[in-house]
């Protein structure tokens, strides 16, 4: 077998193998021989049937069969001698299958960029720091209160603040439009959820009113074919309902589990859970900023393969989870959207990848453990929980890989420059921005 490469991109090979004839010849005459052993052919019996007869009959096909094995088999031989480990599956092409001749192919395909990654005291990073102060606590109580707000129905008209049922009918030019009616619509006034003056327009509204809204949708309205439209809303009041914020009592503890203790040990309880976003906040910061540092640190060219399956991937996600369609399929859905993304993602993996094996990092089992307990913690029966991560080698090794990620984050700190800046709750607990916080795993 003859191998040579060429060096086409910085990335992208182009391998050309060569098979000898004298090599397929025997692969189809062993072919052909099983063959013999079983095919029946009439006049003849089993394992009796002539050669030649075998050879007219089946050896076309025979010799296809040879051939794709010998593709797979060889390439797979040239990649190990050559000592190359493409990104995805190559593209083959074939260029010479004659009969009695070599067999002779193209194998194009994109290997992993040549990295170490470097530049760990370049990075500068703030770690926040900050506490959960008891008028924290305080303020968190009036978000869950106001999260279990339900509505009672009410004849008075409607206020801000109170949730309505309607029905309403949008046209534009007296004609109707795609998305632009709904029927037992539950719609809290002041809540933004339609287009500005809508909600407006219906306080003081009563059961059973019927109101027309003249309107004009926003110049930057996310449907362009409505943008900056005027529309007239035929709007039908069916229920209103004013709003009724629980009390903090024994009724309202128990939602959350707190059977006993009263308001004390519901503040406990709710201070434990601050505390535990609080760390895992901060954690997050941390790390977006080290990751920041090390794609700062070490550009490098990504494979375009690599690249248009996360981006394939990305998008199907995406689409999922704005339809709730999960039955959606990758290649029926357009393409070329989280590109930039999908690159940084990319990036991003090989850069993580390459620094442990630099760090020489392998999993703390101790770190695993205080992880597997802290996440069962947020539970009613954290034992049960434990057990079943411990159960569920996949589950487990997806933890691994993130107590490896905050290995890599903590080595990287120390060798990094590194400030703390005291800031409130509030801002401490501020979402970092997704592509930072969504980074692909490090192992």
């Amino acid at each position: 077998m003859q191998v040579s490469v060429e060096t086409t991109s910085t990335l992208e090979r182009r391998m050309s193998v060569s098979v000898p004839a004298a090599r397929i010849e025997s692969e189809v005459a062993k072919r052909l021989q099983q063959t013999a052993r079983h095919a029946r052919v009439n006049g003849f019996r089993p394992g009796k049937v002539p050669m030649g007869i075998i050879r007219q009959r089946y050896g076309s096909a025979a010799r296809q069969e040879v051939l794709g094995d010998l593709i797979g088999s060889s390439l797979q031989e040239a990649l190990i001698e050559q000592k190359m480990q493409p990104v995805a599956s190559p593209a083959i092409a074939l260029e010479g299958a004659e009969e009695g001749k070599d067999l002779q192919f193209v194998a194009t395909f994109e290997v992993f960029p040549e990295l170490q990654v470097k530049g760990f005291e370049a990075i500068e990073v703030e770690r926040l720091q900050a506490e959960v102060s008891e008028a924290d606590v305080d303020q968190m109580l009036e978000v869950l209160r106001k999260q279990a707000t339900h509505f009672h129905d009410t004849e008075r008209a409607a206020q801000d603040g109170d949730q309505l049922v309607i029905d309403f009918v949008g046209t534009i030019e007296g004609e109707a439009f795609d998305g632009g009616s709904g029927n037992d619509v539950r719609l809290v006034l002041g809540s933004g959820q339609m287009i500005a003056g809508f909600e407006a327009g219906l306080i003081g509204s009563g059961v059973n009113d019927e109101k027309t809204l003249d309107l004009r949708f926003p110049e930057d309205y996310h449907a362009k074919e409505l943008a900056g439209k005027a529309v007239s809303f035929k709007v039908t009041v069916k229920q209103v309902g004013a709003p009724h914020v629980p009390e903090l009592d024994e009724q309202f503890f128990a939602r959350f589990g707190v059977k006993e203790g009263g308001i004390d040990a519901f503040r406990d309880e709710v201070r434990k859970n601050m505390q535990r976003e609080l760390r895992s906040s901060i954690k997050a910061k941390l790390k977006a900023q080290v990751f920041d540092g090390l794609l700062t640190n070490n550009p490098l060219e990504v494979p375009k393969a690599l690249v248009a399956e996360e981006a394939k991937r990305l998008t199907l996600q995406a689409f999922q989870e704005a339809t709730g369609n999960y039955e959606l399929k990758a290649d029926n859905l357009p393409q070329g959207m989280f590109q930039d993304e999908a690159n940084r993602r990319v990036a991003l993996g090989l850069i993580l990848r390459q620094a442990v094996q630099q760090l020489e990092l392998k999993p703390d089992e101790e770190r695993l453990k205080a992880l597997v307990e802290e996440m069962a913690a947020a539970y009613q029966q954290p034992e049960q929980v434990v057990r079943w991560y411990y159960q569920n080698e996949a589950q487990l090794n997806e933890l691994r890989s993130a107590v490896l990620e905050e290995q890599l984050v903590d080595a990287v700190l120390e060798k990094a420059k590194v400030s703390e800046r005291t800031v409130p709750y509030e801002e401490a607990i501020k979402r970092p921005q997704p592509k930072a916080e969504e980074a692909p795993s490090a192992e």
